[in-house]
């Protein structure tokens, strides 16, 4: 009997063993394992960026580097080639200003609402409903653009042209909302009770609180998430090139044909320039721009995160 004991219980040791030098091994494997999956992304970064250097740099080689910076016009079809990114740059800006002034009112509005007013069941309901606009395919917004917002614009601005910056600034405004409301309430929703509490208890109205001591101590995280929203504006696609058109010009008038840099990247890419070309290097030129431009932005909104953060 004692024997039997003995027996199984030595076995047991061995299994415990076994399975030990397993886990010891999968431990070990484990930290490789992460390693290669972290890697992937910085490697795809890295190679995406070279990429962009080293087929600007041969753009660079057949065209001004400088005459590319401050030059205003945009003529890359033309007979007299003639590529000034301040055209495209143009562009740009008017549909990431336009968004601007659509999205920040009312997605600090809507952020103000449910962090400080709405209570939870409606939190619950309104939230998940706004953030559906995020999920829309932007090319959606692009047609909804063309074929709602221009027409409707038009009957009351009947100067506007059928392709303009305007309409598809509205909408880009309207896609990008829920970014500055969701970011921005969980900014607000960050910011202690006992700030509110101690506000209320001085006599301070909700409106008051909410203005003068909720947003003011999460304005950082208001601020970055308003320039990732610009960056985000900068950078769309598929609604400027649908409802924004292909005419770069260099000028602040929002009622006519625009072409933004994201927008030239496009109509290039289906096909109208040769390989090896002047005009299919530019891609890479217009494409690290933008790049640059976006960089810029998310350091941007790291660098006010960091700074004006509050700790409590």
């Amino acid at each position: 009997m004692e024997k039997t004991k003995q027996s199984s219980i030595q076995q047991m040791i061995v299994e415990n063993k076994s399975k030990r030098n397993t886990s010891t091994t999968i431990e070990k494997a484990v930290p490789w394992i992460l390693l290669v999956i972290a890697s992937v992304s910085v490697l795809t970064t890295i190679g995406i960026v070279l990429t962009l250097v080293f087929e600007t740099i041969t753009f660079f080689t057949k065209t001004s580097f400088w005459a590319f910076l401050t030059g205003t016009e945009w003529y890359p079809f033309s007979n007299e080639e003639s590529y000034g990114v301040l055209a495209l740059v143009s562009g740009t800006l008017k549909i990431a200003i336009i968004a601007m002034i659509v999205a920040v009112p009312i997605g600090l509005g809507a952020a103000i609402y449910l962090s400080e007013y709405a209570s939870d069941r409606a939190r619950r309901i309104i939230k998940p409903i706004l953030e559906v606009l995020a999920g829309v395919p932007t090319i959606v917004y692009g047609f909804f653009a063309l074929t709602f917002v221009t027409p409707l614009l038009r009957e009351y601005i009947p100067n506007m042209e059928i392709f303009n910056a305007l309409s598809p600034g509205i909408v880009v405004g309207i896609m990008i909302i829920p970014m500055i409301a969701s970011l921005s309430e969980d900014a607000m929703g960050s910011v202690p009770k006992s700030i509110r509490e101690g506000a209320y208890a001085m006599g301070a109205t909700r409106f008051e609180v909410a203005l003068k001591i909720v947003f003011p101590a999460a304005l950082s995280g208001i601020i970055a998430s308003i320039v990732l929203a610009v960056s985000r504006a900068i950078g769309e696609t598929m609604i400027v090139s649908i409802g924004a058109g292909s005419t770069p010009t260099f000028d602040w008038n929002i009622l006519g044909s625009i072409q933004t840099m994201t927008g030239y990247i496009v109509q290039i890419s289906t096909g109208d320039a040769g390989l090896g070309s002047t005009i299919y290097y530019s891609i890479f030129a217009v494409g690290f721009t933008l790049f640059v431009f976006t960089l810029v932005m998310n350091m941007l909104a790291q660098y006010i995160s960091r700074r004006f953060r509050e700790e409590y």
